[in-house]
């Protein structure tokens, strides 16, 4: 089969199976918000617009802050036949850092700054026009195997790593991900999907982008943060909506006390997320918590009930196989199969539990611990409201010391570390223990490895 994408009278021919860039009625919204919907049939038009306008390099960094500008960014290079960079940041540093792998690339975006750190002008910087320009034409189609992004995980762990996307594994694993919605979206009328998440990260892109565009739901043109804008942002919606958050995100908004329209339920990602805090967004908004579990490597993979589940539910097709130093995951939607550092129990009925991680295992002086057991113990101090720990090198005697980093108001440090001494092994005390107004969370409530000891050492 061979599909031919036609945009402003230019053809470029694909071989193999292709499948539509969006899927349903002409008439069927797509975005709302402060656009006031956008229908299916003005989304492809201003696709095909903005694909004549872009630059000929086979390379392109989306960082448009309007999550509807994003889509129809990321669809116009789809269909001309460009990959989408996804940084794990939009800082300036991050951007450069993946350009330099791909100096044939461009960015995009929808303002000057273009929402990075811009302290010098962005080179092949092209900005969307205010009023984006319109094209006739019929559907528009790319083609399965094409590679349509490269996303890089956040690199709390060490370096971020690319992870090639095509449009047919998009596909595949979206109609994964609407099963995963099951029970939370009407049966009755487009699903409406308010997202906090940025949309360039992978979790983003497949619940406010893909979902848009093959999954048939609509989406906040917006990427609410505050508590009072994310409850004016489900507010918008002409259905109760999806709210697609972080834990990060969840814990601010029942903290804050906001009240919220009815919802149809609340997705979240990125992060572990309490059991706890799932019972309490639960009781106060009403709605049902899904947790879903996942990687920019593998997509979305699991799904739970975090206030009443411990074990995750495998999404259809999905298989997992534990291994030594971790799990092997076999989908439909992966070329292959992906490892993971995870290690899983296998439960009967495609459920499993996860037991930690092979690189949280620590060992000093001969015992040892879970990083993530060991995080849980401190997090679980009252008073202390976010921390986080990390392995530092080896020093001179070869030892690799923990050191945390606690935001803990009206606690001292000595307080703290009392506390954590009667809960964890004497040797697994973390030296240096440093408060810290606030962690350097990212977007979506990520610690890179490499802000955590930048954090330390200016302490």
């Amino acid at each position: 089969m061979s599909a031919v994408i036609t945009i402003h009278g230019r053809q470029d021919a694909t071989d193999g199976p292709a499948s539509p860039l969006a899927i349903g009625a002409g008439d069927r919204p797509i975005a709302f918000g402060d656009v006031q919907g956008v229908a299916l049939a003005d989304f492809l038009a201003e696709v095909r617009g903005i694909a004549a306008l872009l630059p000929d390099r086979p390379f392109a960094v989306n960082l448009c802050e309007d999550r509807y500008r994003f889509l129809v960014a990321f669809a116009a290079a789809a269909v001309r036949g460009q990959v989408t960079l996804l940084p794990p940041s939009r800082t300036r540093a991050a951007i450069d850092e993946v350009r330099a792998h791909h100096p044939d690339s461009y960015c995009m975006g929808d303002a000057d700054a273009c929402g990075c750190e811009a302290l010098s002008p962005l080179p092949h910087y092209l900005r969307l026009p205010a009023v984006l320009p319109r094209a006739d034409g019929g559907m528009l189609q790319v083609a399965d195997d094409a590679t349509v992004a490269i996303g890089y995980t956040s690199g709390s762990t060490g370096v971020p790593k690319a992870n090639p996307k095509t449009w047919g594994s998009f596909a595949t694993s979206t109609a994964q991900n609407m099963a995963a919605l099951v029970g939370l979206l009407p049966a009755d009328g487009t699903a409406h999907v308010v997202a906090t998440v940025p949309p360039q990260h992978m979790y983003g892109m497949e619940m406010s982008v893909l979902l848009p565009m093959v999954g048939g739901v609509a989406v906040h043109q917006a990427k609410p943060f505050f508590p009072e804008d994310i409850a004016a942002a489900l507010a918008a919606a002409p259905l109760p909506p999806l709210l697609v958050t972080t834990p990060v995100h969840l814990r601010a908004l029942v903290e804050s006390g906001v009240s919220l329209p009815p919802l149809a339920g609340i997705v979240a990602s990125t992060a572990p997320l309490p059991q706890a805090l799932a019972a309490q967004a639960e009781a106060a908004f009403g709605c049902e918590v899904r947790e879903l579990f996942g990687s920019t490597e593998t997509c979305i993979l699991a799904r739970r009930r975090t206030a009443v589940d411990e074990a995750w539910t495998l999404l259809p097709g999905v298989e997992l196989q534990p291994q030594p130093d971790g799990t092997l995951v076999r989908a439909a939607h992966l070329g292959g199969p992906v490892a993971l550092a995870d290690i899983v129990e296998l439960l009967p009925g495609g459920c499993f539990r996860l037991r930690g991680r092979q690189t949280d295992m620590l060992e000093i002086a001969g015992k040892r611990a879970s990083l993530g057991d060991l995080a849980h113990r401190l997090l679980s101090i009252p008073g202390v409201r976010d921390a986080a720990l990390v392995q530092l090198d080896p020093d001179a005697a070869g030892v690799r010391r923990l050191a945390a980093v606690v935001v803990a108001p009206g606690l001292d440090e000595a307080t703290v570390r009392d506390v954590l001494r009667r809960a964890i092994d004497p040797v697994f005390l973390p030296r240096p223990l440093r408060l810290v107004e606030a962690l350097p969370r990212n977007e979506t409530g990520k610690l890179p490895r490499r802000a955590l000891l930048e954090l330390l050492s200016a302490v």
